[in-house]
């Protein structure tokens, strides 16, 4: 079962390297990692995207907690979130197509941001879900470069997780 998982640390050097190290070394897959300055600049956010079964889970959880610089460790499964991914998408876009991609561009609520004579690229924001959506209806048009930003996410409320 995939799990998103947020952990505020201290926003010092080597802390990411602390974290992926943990994965790596009890052989745990990131399958996606976010990383941000907080509202706070002596704070930074990770949302990490692993895949493990409830004892895995709760083992890396429970490892990331040792780490001297993790302040907080929040599993989304466990509570009501918000979940969202940016994507950019550069297409091909000939003359036949280019009105057929801003249609597909419409439905999903991406929107168009950057134009040349042979190519659109377009941004997208949303669930998992949408984003492999829109990437499945431009694929037949010819997708040139693809980058997503791996998933973010915060829970629903006005509960904060500092």
């Amino acid at each position: 079962m995939r799990h998103t998982i947020s952990v505020l640390v201290e926003n010092e050097f080597g802390v990411l390297s602390r974290v992926s190290g943990l994965f790596s070394g009890r052989g745990f897959n990131i399958e996606s990692l976010c990383v941000a300055e907080t509202i706070d600049p002596e704070t930074s956010r990770m949302t990490i995207v692993t895949s493990g079964n409830e004892q895995i889970v709760e083992q890396i959880k429970k490892q990331l907690h040792k780490l001297i610089n993790v302040i907080k460790v929040i599993d989304h499964q466990e509570i009501d979130s918000l979940e969202r991914e940016l994507a950019l998408i550069k297409v091909t876009a000939e003359a036949e197509t280019r009105a057929e991609i801003l249609r597909i561009v419409d439905i999903f609520r991406a929107r168009v941001v950057d134009v040349t004579q042979k190519s659109y690229t377009v941004e997208i924001t949303g669930d998992e879900n949408k984003v492999a959506a829109i990437i499945e209806m431009l694929r037949p048009m010819g997708i040139k470069e693809l980058v997503r930003t791996g998933k973010v996410a915060m829970g629903r409320g006005s509960k904060t997780a500092k």
